[in-house]
């Protein structure tokens, strides 16, 4: 009931659902009568879709997001005993079922992080979280010729708080065990912070850029509204998610960010169980 609740709410949090739905409350109003009002809303609504399009409003508010946590250093430490990538990179199951062939999203960055992270690392293992994806992102690894026997896949988690409970009992992770978390780079601090939560000390790897530096915040009139929009839509989803998700306890800090100290680590273990 929480989970669907939260669903809910998540709809009517969204800039791009708020703007569509003043706007038809304007149409409507205007229909049956009431004319001022209607015209009132239409026009909010006509002119937030231009200015969170046009302006940088949304890459401002998703650049701390992603610069909260820095890139994955490969040469500090040990090798990782494995890679937890999150839901995303598969286009919805419904599609790749429906046509018989993998149909890659938007967040198939994911999906290339940890191609070549098998790659670079012969012996490492990947585990992907996903309800509906989990299935054909095993199949697109072993087209691309990786073997089967590295990949584990996770069907039954819905969201990152049960990502990071169900990875945790799945992959029992030792001492001293290094295992990098593969996720977009605008929700990296939610994830972590997760995690954490969840006792899983995990190394981000963050992916899926949306923005470049900051001189984003100085970048007006896109070559499309809707990637401005889409942006805005994305880190109002983070920014409230952390919030919410500080306020009921899912993470220990407002703003996840690095440990001030990484504790040396052991050797990785060949096996989840050992």
């Amino acid at each position: 009931m929480l989970f669907e609740l939260s669903k809910l709410l998540s709809f009517f949090l969204v800039p791009s659902n708020i703007m569509v739905i003043l706007g038809l409350a304007g149409i409507t109003l205007l229909a049956i009568g009431y004319a001022r009002a209607g015209r009132w809303l239409l026009i909010a609504s006509i002119v937030l879709i231009a200015a969170v399009g046009s302006l940088p409003i949304g890459r401002g508010l998703a650049l701390p997001l992603e610069e909260r946590f820095p890139r994955w250093d490969a040469t500090g430490g040990n090798p990782p005993a494995g890679v937890i990538v999150l839901g995303g990179g598969v286009s919805k199951s419904e599609i790749s079922a429906g046509r018989g062939e993998i149909s890659v999203g938007d967040t198939a960055d994911r999906i290339i992080a940890a191609v070549e992270l098998m790659r670079r690392y012969p012996t490492t293992r990947v585990v992907f979280m996903g309800r509906n994806e989990a299935e054909f992102v095993k199949q697109l690894f072993e087209k691309l010729g990786l073997p089967g026997d590295r990949i584990f896949v996770e069907r039954n988690s819905r969201d990152t708080i049960e990502n990071a409970r169900f990875a945790k009992q799945l992959i029992m992770p030792k001492p001293g065990e290094r295992w990098l978390l593969v996720t977009s780079a605008m929700h990296m601090p939610r994830a972590v912070g997760v995690f954490r939560k969840a006792g899983f000390d995990v190394d981000p790897y963050p992916v899926d850029y949306r923005t470049t530096s900051t001189r984003d915040l100085w970048t007006f009139f896109p070559s499309s509204l809707m990637g401005g929009i889409g942006i805005m839509d994305r880190a109002v989803h983070e920014w409230s998610g952390l919030l919410v998700y500080w306020i009921t306890g899912r993470i220990a800090a407002p703003f996840p960010g690095p440990m001030s100290a990484i504790p040396s680590r052991a050797s990785a273990s060949a096996s989840f169980n050992g």
